[in-house]
C-alpha cells in the first residue's frame, strides 16, 4: 500500500495515515484479531468528506473484489462484489436493456459505497434510493462471522448497513435489481427558470412527467436575476445505444494547481455561457447518458481545480412547506459571504421511502453547494447554512461532509443512536468519531455543552 494516498475526493480533510488490502482485513476479521474503532472500508474515495477515513484507525481497500458473479438477463437481477464500480455495472448490463434504477452524479462508486451511502440520484421521486433496489448483501463482521442480510434475513442488520456509512462491518458482496430500460441514450429537455418561485411551480410537474428531473441555479446572480436558472428534465430514449462509453473523458487536470481556479471571475463567465449554452432552445435533444448523469467525469481530477486546500460540499434538504423561504434564505447566505458555488443543484426528493435505518433523502427540496475552502470564512458560512437547514426542519447530508458539529447531525438524524447500536465495535470513521461519538445517546446532544 506503499505510495497510494487514500483521501477524500474534497481534498480538504488529511487522507487516511494507514492501511489494509480488503484480503488482508477479511483474515483480521475472521481470526477476531480486529481492535476497537481500528476498521473502515474504503471504496473509491467519491466521498467529499471524513466519512470514509479513520483518521485513528486503518481503512480498508476495497477495490481488489471487483468481480461481477451473476447477471439475470431476464429479470435485471445482478450479483456483484462490493469493490465493483458503477460504471462497471452500467457496461455489463447495457447490452441487455438494464440500467441502474439509481444513479449518483459519479460512476465511479462503488457498490459497497453506494450501499452505505444510500445515494440518491435524478428520479428519486420516482425510485427512491440506491437502497431501493438491494435485494441482499453478504456483510463480515469483527465476531468472525458472514451474515446474509436481507429485508427476511438479519433484516435489522439490512436496514442499519444501507445508508450505514460503512459502520456495521465490511460489506463482501452485494445483489441489486436493475431497471430495465429502452436505451442508455436521454432525451433531455432545457427550461429556463427566471428565479425560484417560477422553478417551485415547474418541479412537481416535472416530476410527474419524466423520470429525471434537477435543476442547475445560477447561484452568484443577484437582483432581478436571483434564482434563476435551468430545469433539465429527461427519460431513456426509445431508440438510442446499447453500448456503454468509455468511462470519464479524455481530459484531465494534470496537477495541482497553486490555488483556487475557480475564482468569481471565472465562476460569472462560466454560469453566465452555461445558461446560455445549456438553455437556448426549448428543443427536446437526444443525449448520451454520460453527459446527462455524470458530466463531472469527463474531466479527470477535476477536484484538483479547487487549489490545494481542497473543497467543502453543503447538500441539505428542507420540507416542502419551508422550501420556499429556506432555499432562498441558504443561496443568499452564500452571496452575502461573497462564496461562489461552482456547480449549484436543486432538486425535489420524493416520497419513496427507503429502506434504511438513517437516510438523507426525505420528501421535500435539496439543495447542493460546493466552495473552495477558505479556512475560517467558508467554515462560518458552512456553520450558518446548517442553522438555515436545521431552523427549517430539514437535514445535512452527512456522506458530503467534512466539519458538520455534532448537534447538526443530531438534529438532522435524531435517531442516529439505533445506528450506534448496530455499529461494529471493530469500525469507526473519522466523521462518526466527531459527530456521534460526542452525544449523549439520551438525549442527542453534546456531552461538552451538558
Amino acid at each position: 500500500m506503499m505510495g497510494e494516498r487514500f483521501q477524500s475526493f474534497g481534498l480538504a480533510t488529511p487522507p487516511a495515515p494507514r492501511a489494509i488490502l480488503a484480503d488482508d482485513a477479511i483474515a483480521l476479521m475472521k481470526s477476531g484479531g480486529a481492535k476497537n474503532g481500528s476498521l473502515l472500508a474504503y471504496g473509491n474515495g467519491r466521498s467529499y468528506g471524513d466519512s470514509c477515513q479513520n483518521e485513528a484507525g486503518m481503512v480498508v481497500d476495497m477495490r481488489s473484489l471487483n468481480r461481477i458473479r451473476a447477471f439475470n438477463a431476464e429479470t435485471g437481477l445482478l450479483e456483484a462484489e462490493a469493490g465493483v464500480l458503477l460504471c462497471d455495472i452500467i457496461a455489463h448490463a447495457a447490452p441487455y436493456g438494464f440500467f441502474p434504477a439509481v444513479v449518483p452524479g459519479t460512476q465511479f462508486v462503488t457498490l459497497g459505497g453506494a450501499i452505505a451511502n444510500d445515494v440518491h440520484g435524478k428520479n428519486h421521486h420516482r425510485r427512491g434510493t440506491f437502497g431501493c433496489h438491494v435485494e441482499s448483501f453478504t456483510l463480515l463482521r469483527s465476531d468472525g462471522r458472514t451474515y446474509r442480510c436481507s429485508s427476511a434475513d438479519n433484516a435489522r442488520l439490512f436496514r442499519a448497513t444501507i445508508g450505514g456509512m460503512g459502520l456495521t462491518g465490511l460489506i463482501l458482496s452485494a445483489s441489486i435489481r436493475l431497471m430495465r430500460v429502452h436505451s442508455l441514450d436521454i432525451v433531455e429537455k432545457a427550461t429556463p427558470f427566471r428565479d425560484l418561485g417560477e422553478f417551485f411551480a415547474l418541479a412537481e410537474a416535472a416530476d410527474q412527467a419524466n423520470e429525471y428531473a434537477v435543476a442547475w441555479i445560477d447561484q452568484l446572480a443577484g437582483g432581478r436575476g436571483s434564482g434563476r436558472g435551468l430545469l433539465f428534465t429527461g427519460n431513456h430514449a426509445e431508440h438510442g445505444s446499447h453500448s456503454a462509453s468509455r468511462p470519464g473523458g479524455r481530459l484531465s487536470v494534470p496537477f495541482q494547481p497553486p490555488l483556487n481556479v475557480l475564482n468569481r471571475p471565472f465562476l460569472t463567465a462560466f454560469n453566465a455561457a452555461y445558461r446560455w449554452k445549456k438553455g437556448r432552445s426549448p428543443k427536446p435533444r437526444q443525449v448520451g447518458y454520460q453527459g446527462f448523469f455524470f458530466p463531472l467525469d469527463g474531466l479527470g481530477d477535476w477536484n484538483r481545480l479547487y487549489g490545494p486546500k481542497g473543497l467543502f460540499q453543503h447538500q441539505s434538504v428542507v420540507p416542502e412547506d419551508t422550501a420556499r423561504l429556506a432555499v432562498p434564505a441558504l443561496l443568499e447566505a452564500a452571496r452575502r459571504a461573497g462564496q461562489g458555488s461552482f456547480l449549484t443543484v436543486l432538486k425535489r426528493f420524493g416520497g419513496v421511502r427507503s429502506p434504511a435505518l438513517l437516510s438523507f433523502p426525505r420528501p421535500g427540496f435539496t439543495l447542493t453547494l460546493d466552495f473552495p475552502n477558505r479556512g475560517e470564512a467558508t467554515l462560518a458560512l458552512l456553520k450558518e447554512l446548517d442553522r438555515i437547514t436545521v431552523e427549517a426542519g430539514g437535514a445535512v447530508n452527512p456522506y458530503k461532509d467534512a466539519r458538520m458539529g455534532a448537534e447538526t447531525f443530531a438534529a438532522s438524524f435524531p435517531e442516529w443512536h439505533r445506528l450506534e447500536a448496530f455499529r461494529d465495535p471493530a469500525f469507526m470513521s473519522s466523521f462518526w468519531a466527531r459527530t456521534a461519538r460526542k452525544l449523549d445517546p439520551r438525549h442527542g446532544t453534546s456531552e461538552a455543552a451538558e
